[in-house]
């Protein structure tokens, strides 16, 4: 057990590693962040002065074994727009990611497991043709599009929920239910696939030849063996939320991470892209190794070598 989280640790140390490194190498020809930062009526020794002052006119690696360093201590520089540590900039804003996310998932399993279960029970009826219907649009419909959509219903023509804001229960709704539609046709549909292939195995057929109910022989038998074979997939979606936010945070004005990476973009906030990218990057690896320590536990089957 301790080499293998060992080795997946190292694994995703290079990830983490790998994914900054080319976001930092994008960000650094992207743009001059002194032209950010000094007024348009600055002189061209004005700004060499204080590119050498910054550090920016030494070679790429270098720079970055700079800002890796910074990165371990949680320090990513002061952003240009904000005046104020970049990190402190992104962390104000992590709590309302979490939120989206969190209730986007939850969204995401109350719908995506009983449809997956309703539809392995219902095979080939109309009831499964049509969970299987609504699942495929979940996941072809663009969450831009599907935001405007409730919007427009929910909000301007019914008047129910607010547009945007991060002020109560109800703003919540209609950006989470954005979020969390992918998701929960990707469960129905992986869910669903799963059980009919395990429904087959020999396991059942002794279960229900025990006198188990049916209700007994899908929970406790399909359902829990098809749930952890698709917990990596959960492991992901749980970590594609977060970087899905970015979409339906701006659609709504959600104040969160997601469209802060926008708006640091447009205003040329390295610093904060930065900062923004690193914690993603750590949040995906995290999940990932978590989830494949689940999965082994969950399913003792699977060999650790």
């Amino acid at each position: 057990m301790a080499k293998y989280l060992a080795k997946r640790f190292c694994q995703s140390l290079i990830a983490v590693l790998g994914i900054t490194l080319v976001v930092f190498l994008v960000l650094n020809v992207a743009g001059d962040p002194v032209e950010l930062m000094l007024p348009p009526s600055a002189s061209r020794a004005d700004m060499e002065l204080l590119r050498e002052e910054m550090g920016f006119n030494d070679p790429i690696m270098i720079q970055y074994g700079r800002f890796l360093k910074g990165a371990i201590a949680g320090d990513f520089g002061m952003s240009y727009n904000y005046n104020e540590p970049a990190m402190k900039v992104v962390v104000e804003r992590i709590p309302a990611t979490v939120t989206l996310a969190v209730a986007a998932f939850v969204i995401a399993m109350v719908l995506g497991i009983p449809a997956g279960i309703i539809s392995a029970i219902k095979r080939n009826t109309k009831t499964d043709m049509i969970i299987r219907s609504m699942a495929l649009l979940g996941q072809c419909i663009p969450a831009f599009w599907l935001g405007i959509m409730l919007m427009m219903i929910f909000s301007v023509k019914l008047k129910w929920l607010p547009t945007s804001g991060y002020d109560s229960f109800k703003s919540l709704l209609m950006p989470a239910f954005t979020l969390g539609v992918f998701t929960a046709a990707t469960i129905a549909r992986l869910l669903r696939s799963n059980m009919l292939e395990i429904m087959t195995k020999e396991y059942i057929d002794v279960a229900k030849a025990k006198g188990l109910s049916g209700f007994m022989v899908v929970m406790k038998h399909a359902f829990k063996n098809a749930f952890s074979s698709i917990l990596t997939v959960l492991g992901l979606q749980i970590a594609s939320l977060i970087g899905g936010a970015v979409i339906v945070e701006t659609v709504f004005g959600w104040p969160g991470i997601g469209r802060l990476v926008v708006q640091s973009i447009t205003n040329s906030d390295f610093m904060v892209v930065e900062a923004i990218v690193f914690i993603m990057a750590i949040s995906f690896t995290l999940v990932n190794f978590i989830v494949d320590i689940l999965y082994c536990i969950i399913n003792p089957r699977i060999k650790m070598q």
